[in-house]
C-alpha cells in the first residue's frame, strides 16, 4: 500500500502546490534510524571541505591555478551536500513525503547549480593540467592570473545564468502526471518527466543538460587522452609516474563524480530492469560520495596540501622564558 497521499493524475493541469518525495526503498518503515549516517556523512564532508578552503585561504603559496580550483571545488561539494540535505533528513527523521512546490523547485535549482559547477571545475582542472604537462614552459604565460579570473566568472556565469531559467519554466509548464518524484530530492528530470508531452521548455532543459553533464566528461577524457600521449613519450618509467601522479587525485575524483551519472543514464536509455533500491543507491553515490571522498583524495594525494594540514595540527612550542 502506498504511504502517499491519494493524487489523482490530472489531464493537462498547472503545477500543484506540493510534490511528495520517494524515501530509500524499505526503510520508509523505520526512517529515523538512517538519520544518524547521513548526518555523519554531511558533517564529514563539511569538516574535509571546510579543512581544505581554510587551508587555501590562509596560505599565499597555495594561491596558484591548481589550487584556486581546489578551491572551488570544495566550495561546489559543500554547496551540493547542503542543498540535499533538507529533504533527505526530513524524510530520514520525521517521514516527511511532502514538500511546497516552491521548496522543490529551489532545492532543484541550487542542486543543480552545485553539480554543474563541481563539472565546469573538474573540466577547468583536466584543462590546467594538460597544459602543465603537455605545455610546461608556457604554463605561467597561459594560466594567468587574469586568465583565472575569467575561467571562475564564465564557471559562475554558466552555473547561475543557465539553471535561473529553469524554476520559471517548469512552473509554468502543464502538467499531465501525478506529482510523485522517485527520489529523496527534488531533480530537474524528475519534475520534467511529469509534464505533458510537447512542452517547449523541454528543448532547453535537454540544451541545458547535454551542454554540462553531455559535454564535460567529453572534454575531460580529451584532455587525458592528451596527457597521456605526452607521457608516452617521456623517457624513463619515474618522470611517467612523477608526472601521472599529479593527475592521479584529480582523475580518481573525475570518476567518482561520472561513473555513477553514466550508469544511471545507461540504465535509464537501455530500459536495464534494475531493481529501484539499486537505483536510488547509485543516485546518493554520485550526490554524497564526491563531496565526502573529495578531501580526502586531495589531501593524501597533494603533498603540499597534506603538509599544510598536519602543519596546522600540530601543538605549537611554547618557549620557556629564560
Amino acid at each position: 500500500m502506498s504511504t502517499f497521499p491519494n493524487q489523482a493524475a490530472p489531464s493537462n493541469t498547472s503545477m500543484a502546490p506540493t510534490f511528495l518525495l520517494v524515501g530509500m526503498p524499505g526503510l520508509s518503515a523505520v526512517p529515523s534510524w538512517w538519520t544518524i549516517p547521513l548526518l555523519t556523512i554531511y558533517l564529514l564532508s563539511a569538516l574535509g571541505n571546510g579543512t581544505i578552503l581554510w587551508i587555501i585561504a590562509l596560505d599565499p603559496t597555495l594561491h596558484r591555478p591548481m589550487y584556486f580550483f581546489l578551491f572551488l571545488l570544495s566550495v561546489s561539494d559543500v554547496g551540493l551536500a547542503t542543498a540535499l540535505m533538507p529533504t533527505l533528513l526530513g524524510l530520514a527523521f520525521a517521514g516527511v513525503h511532502a514538500v511546497p512546490a516552491s521548496a522543490c523547485l529551489l532545492q532543484m535549482f541550487f542542486v543543480h547549480v552545485f553539480s554543474v559547477m563541481e563539472s565546469s571545475v573538474l573540466l577547468a582542472m583536466a584543462l590546467d593540467r594538460a597544459l602543465a604537462i603537455c605545455r610546461p614552459l608556457h604554463y605561467p604565460l597561459l594560466l594567468t592570473n587574469n586568465v583565472i579570473s575569467k575561467i571562475g566568472l564564465a564557471i559562475t556565469f554558466r552555473c547561475l545564468g543557465l539553471h535561473l531559467p529553469l524554476p520559471f519554466l517548469l512552473a509554468n509548464m502543464s502538467y499531465c502526471h501525478p506529482q510523485v518524484l522517485t527520489h529523496s530530492y527534488c531533480l530537474h528530470p524528475d519534475i520534467a518527466h511529469l509534464a505533458c508531452p510537447g512542452a517547449w521548455s523541454a528543448v532547453y532543459s535537454l540544451f541545458v543538460v547535454l551542454s554540462a553533464m553531455g559535454l564535460d566528461p567529453l572534454l575531460i577524457f580529451f584532455s587525458y587522452g592528451l596527457i597521456g600521449r605526452v607521457l608516452q613519450g617521456l623517457g624513463s618509467r619515474e618522470e611517467r609516474w612523477k608526472a601521472g601522479q599529479t593527475c592521479a587525485a584529480h582523475l580518481s575524483a573525475v570518476l567518482l563524480f561520472y561513473m555513477p551519472m553514466i550508469l544511471l543514464a545507461l540504465i535509464d536509455c537501455l530500459r536495464v530492469p534494475v531493481p529501484q533500491p539499486a537505483h536510488t543507491l547509485l543516485s546518493y553515490v554520485h550526490f554524497l560520495l564526491p563531496p565526502l571522498i573529495n578531501p580526502i583524495l586531495y589531501s593524501v594525494k597533494m603533498k603540499e596540501i597534506r603538509e599544510r594540514i598536519l602543519k596546522r595540527l600540530q601543538p605549537k612550542k611554547v618557549g620557556c622564558a629564560p
